[in-house]
């Protein structure tokens, strides 16, 4: 099942509302999104109306319909101001995975144009990944904070522990899942903030 929420401490955000918001802005059909994307109408329609979340994947192609990044969905007018985001305090993504595990990710920077980096922590359930390849601009390093992950890139798939780090163009097609029996913890780094 493809779901999406997203959280802040005080207040939610509503990832199917900005969507919806992008879509209108530009004056897109549903149908041509859902075209572009690679969905349903009904389910663009059940993701605007924050009925259901979709995967890491899934959010990833209807952002490129809308010629949005995922950051923009999240950014913030005062964020450019945040030098310090406390742990509890950090906008949180959970993200859907078929196998009823998902990827959450913790936002390290805020939302914004201002900066040159984005950062976040991708903590994976057993089994929970990026479910496909996402492709983007720029640049990023990962390091595996915590588990064991099998990092896809291009044609090629690297296993990785705690302590390992790898670094690769965002342009060539990668996603990740967790292959250990324990959450998983990834560090991530990028940039330009595209994702």
């Amino acid at each position: 099942m493809d779901h999406e929420t997203a959280t802040m401490p005080d207040k939610l955000i509503q990832v199917g509302t900005r969507l919806k918001h992008a879509r209108l802005t530009i004056g897109a059909r549903l149908k041509d999104v859902a075209e572009t994307a690679g969905c349903s109408e009904s389910l663009l329609s059940k993701l605007e109306n924050n009925k259901i979340r979709p995967s890491l994947n899934m959010l990833s192609r209807i952002c490129d319909a809308l010629n949005l990044t995922i950051g923009q969905l999240f950014e913030t007018p005062d964020a450019e101001e945040t030098v310090v985001v406390r742990e509890d305090a950090r906008i949180v993504v959970d993200l859907a995975s078929t196998q009823g595990t998902g990827v959450r990710m913790e936002r390290l920077i805020p939302y914004t144009r201002g900066h040159l980096l984005q950062s976040s922590i991708h903590v994976l359930a057993p089994g929970g990944g990026s479910e496909g390849m996402v492709t983007h601009d720029g640049e990023e390093v990962g390091y595996v904070l915590a588990g064991t992950v099998e990092l896809l890139l291009g044609d090629q798939v690297y296993r990785l522990n705690a302590g390992d780090s790898f670094i690769y163009r965002s342009e060539t097609p990668h996603g990740y899942r967790n292959v250990g029996e324990a959450e998983a913890r990834i560090l991530f780094v990028n940039t330009p903030p595209t994702f």
